[in-house]
C-alpha cells in the first residue's frame, strides 16, 4: 500500500512497515520496538501518528504497551491469539463509536449506514491487506454496496475465505475474468438490441466456454438529485439543459452504457450535457459528488441515494450478475455464497439497504 503523499494515511505505513518487519522476523516474540521518538524522527511525523500506528498493530494482537514501558512484540503474524485479540479489540473500538454517536443523538441503525458508507468510500480507492491464512477469492467489476456488505462478511459466509475487492467498472471486470486477474466479474451490461444483460458481452469475450453468470439481485436505477430536487430534473432531456451540473460514472461501467444508449435513444449529445466528462468509479462517489454540492444530478444506485439522505427518481431496474468460469462456480466458497445469496438473511440486507429486488437472487444462468 502506497500512500506516501497522504499524511492521513501515513500511520497506515507505519504500521505495515513494522508488521513486515515481524513477519520478516526482525523483531521477535518478546523484542521491543524503537522508542515512538525515535520512530517520529525516521517518519519525520508526530507522536500521535506512531502512537496511531502502534493501536493498530495492538488490535491485530502483534504488540503490546504498557504504561511507561516500551511497546513489545506479543507473537508473529501467525499466533494463533491474533484472530481473536484483533476480533476483541475491534468490538471495543466499535462499542466506543457507538455509546459516541449515540451521545450525539444518532441511533444504531444511523451509524450502520455510516459505517457501511465509509466501508464502500474506503474500498473504492484502496484495497484491504490479505489477511494471513485466508484463501483469497478475487473480484472485480461494477460497485455495488451490497457486494461491498459482503466483502466485510465473507468470512462468515464462507469460512476460510476473503473477498477481494477490485471496484472498475462492469466491463473492465469481463475483461479481468477473460485475462484470468480475477476469479469473479461483476457486471450489469445492458444490449439495447436484446433488451438484456451481460449475455451479450460474454457470448463475445467468450465465444467458445460456457460462462456462468449468478444474479446477486435486481438493483433499482435513477436520477439522484439534492432533497426536493430544487433543479426540477425529470428526464434524460433535462440534463441538456444549461443550467443544470451533471456528474457522470467511468466509461466501460454499466450505468455508463446505460446513460449513453438512453442518450442516443433520446436524441442527446453527450457535448450538450455540462458535466458529461466529469467521471467517477462508483455510485457512493456520485451520491457524495451531489450531496456535497459539486454536481445536480448523477446516475445511480437508489440504495446509494438513501445513504446520503438524496433525492431518487426510478429510471429502470437493472439485473446484476456475478460471472465466472464453470470451474469457479464448484469452488466451496462459491457454492457456499451462492446458498446465502438465495438465503433470507441476504434478502433483509437488501431490504435494509434499500433500492434492490431479490427474487432472482442466487440463479444462475449460463451463456
Amino acid at each position: 500500500m502506497i500512500l506516501r503523499n497522504n499524511d492521513e494515511y501515513l500511520y497506515l505505513q507505519i504500521a505495515e512497515s513494522i508488521r513486515r518487519d515481524i513477519e520478516n522476523g526482525i523483531y521477535h516474540t518478546g523484542d521491543a520496538l524503537p522508542p515512538i521518538r525515535d520512530i517520529t524522527t525516521t517518519w519525520h511525523c508526530t507522536i500521535g501518528t506512531v502512537q496511531r500506528a502502534i493501536r493498530e498493530l495492538e488490535a491485530e494482537g502483534l504488540v503490546v504497551t504498557h504504561v511507561g514501558k516500551r511497546t513489545r512484540v506479543i507473537g508473529p503474524v501467525e499466533d494463533e491469539r491474533k484472530d481473536s485479540l484483533r476480533k476483541a479489540n475491534l468490538i471495543h473500538r466499535a462499542e466506543t463509536f457507538l455509546l459516541e454517536v449515540m451521545a450525539a443523538g444518532f441511533d444504531a441503525n444511523e451509524a450502520e449506514d455510516a459505517f457501511r458508507v465509509a466501508i464502500n468510500r474506503w474500498q473504492s480507492v484502496s484495497q484491504a491487506r490479505p489477511r494471513i491464512g485466508l484463501k483469497n477469492l478475487r473480484f472485480s467489476g461494477s460497485h455495488d454496496l451490497a457486494i461491498a456488505w459482503i466483502a466485510t462478511h465473507f468470512t462468515e459466509i464462507a469460512p476460510g475465505y476473503q473477498l477481494h475487492l477490485e471496484f472498475v467498472g462492469s466491463m473492465p471486470g469481463l475483461q479481468a475474468l477473460a485475462a484470468g486477474a480475477c476469479d469473479i466479474a461483476g457486471s450489469h451490461l445492458w444490449d439495447e438490441q436484446t433488451n438484456t444483460y451481460n449475455t451479450v458481452f460474454l457470448q463475445n469475450l467468450f465465444p467458445t466456454e460456457r460462462i456462468a453468470m449468478v444474479t446477486l439481485a435486481q438493483r433499482r436505477l435513477g436520477f439522484i438529485t439534492k432533497p426536493t430536487n430544487p433543479c426540477n430534473i425529470h428526464s434524460f432531456e433535462d440534463l441538456a439543459r444549461p443550467d443544470v451540473h451533471f456528474v457522470n460514472r467511468n466509461a466501460g461501467s454499466g450505468t455508463r452504457v446505460y446513460l449513453d444508449s438512453m442518450l442516443k435513444q433520446n436524441g442527446i449529445s453527450p457535448d450538450s450535457i455540462r458535466g458529461y466528462e466529469m467521471q467517477r468509479n462508483t455510485h457512493n462517489e456520485i451520491a457524495a459528488e451531489v450531496g456535497e454540492n459539486h454536481a445536480d444530478v448523477g446516475i445511480g444506485l437508489e440504495a446509494a441515494a438513501r445513504a446520503y439522505d438524496l433525492e431518487f427518481q426510478f429510471l429502470t431496474l437493472e439485473r446484476y450478475d456475478l460471472v465466472m468460469r464453470q470451474k469457479t462456480i464448484h469452488m466451496p466458497a462459491v457454492e457456499l455464497l451462492i446458498s446465502w445469496l438465495e438465503s433470507t438473511e441476504f434478502r433483509k440486507i437488501l431490504t435494509r439497504m434499500g433500492g434492490y429486488d431479490p427474487h432472482e437472487s442466487g440463479n444462475v444462468h449460463w451463456t
